[in-house]
């Protein structure tokens, strides 16, 4: 009987003497923070060439009020240059390129840059095209030896390139000089250049000054528009990112069942009429999703910046997607 309440006194007074040593209580489990809600959000607006989702969120403020109730004030820096967002999405200057080129995405992965795509803006091959004056060129075949203008390492840049190479031909075969679109379009015009690579609303401004389109990305180039974030903008907060995706959903829904409004908005901001607007809009496909046929696309382009030493380091392009639902 001695024994057992010895070893009961010893065995209380060894549990009393850990518990000292760890400040008299046992050990708590750190309880994992909540995100603090987010004051600011950046989101980039691009209405060039026919960003109709985003001109209708603007028109409808649907992104700025969907974040007011959580507190959060959204911006929308104008940032067009695919290079440049993505910089800024690096610097924490950007949250979410909302409207950001396969290329651009592409090239800022390879060279390190933490870059997600959460979704897909647009494929609108229609709208990228390679247009001549002269009645003379007829397919891809005859711009050997001919000046070609338009901008460097884009998806009008390698729709050019793809369509040479059906044609057994390639960028080598053409005297290229990169310039904006309108002033490839200007170039054209004034007949400084054999063919111009244009995109959007100067294709119609072509077309009314007795341009042709000679190829366009149709059966070569899906023209993939992308939605990127950072890595470290997603992994901190989530829920914006998805939040961000339904907001612009809305606009896209919003434009399927008000089109004519939707066009009338779209007028209004790029200044085109809404006859153009109608007549432009079904070259585009703004569903989000990231389907098999978005990733052959995104890979079909990296190959292509390989193969014309824009891009150095080839990178798995499954490890660039982040789908949020």
């Amino acid at each position: 009987m001695k024994k057992r309440i010895v070893l009961v006194l010893f065995t209380l007074f060894t549990l009393t003497a850990i518990l000292a040593g760890c400040g008299g209580s046992a050990p708590k489990t750190p309880e994992k923070k909540a995100a603090a809600p987010l004051k600011d959000l950046k989101v980039t607006y691009v209405k060039q060439p026919l960003n109709i989702p985003s001109i209708v969120d603007k028109a409808n403020q649907t992104i700025v009020k969907g974040f007011e109730k959580d507190g959060t004030k959204v911006t929308f820096p104008e940032i067009s240059s695919g290079a440049k967002q993505t910089e800024a999405l690096a610097a924490g200057s950007l949250d979410i390129a909302s409207c950001l080129g396969g290329t651009s995405a592409i090239l800022a992965a390879s060279n390190g840059a933490d870059v997600k795509v959460v979704g897909i803006y647009s494929r609108a091959p229609k709208a990228f095209n390679i247009m001549v004056k002269d009645p003379a060129i007829k397919t891809a075949a005859d711009l050997k030896g001919k000046r070609v203008v338009g901008p460097k390492g884009t998806i009008l840049h390698q729709i050019l390139a793809a369509a040479l190479v059906k044609e057994k031909l390639s960028l080598k075969d053409v005297e290229f000089r990169s310039i904006s679109i309108p002033a490839a379009v200007n170039a054209l015009l004034a007949g400084e250049a054999d063919a111009a690579l244009v995109a959007g609303a100067d294709v119609l401004r072509a077309q009314r000054a007795g341009a042709r389109i000679l190829a366009n990305g149709e059966g070569l180039v899906n023209a993939t528009i992308v939605i990127g974030v950072s890595g470290k903008f997603l992994k901190e907060h989530p829920e914006t990112v998805k939040k961000y995706m339904a907001l612009h959903q809305e606009s896209i829904d919003f434009m399927k069942k008000n089109q004519d409004k939707a066009f009338e908005f779209t007028a209004k901001e790029t200044g085109l009429s809404p006859e153009d607007v109608k007549l432009m809009a079904p070259w585009y496909d703004f569903s989000t999703a990231i389907t098999a046929k978005d990733l052959k696309d995104l890979e079909e382009t990296q190959e292509f910046l390989l193969a014309n030493d824009m891009q150095k380091k080839k990178i798995d392009i499954k490890s660039m997607i982040a789908e949020v639902k």
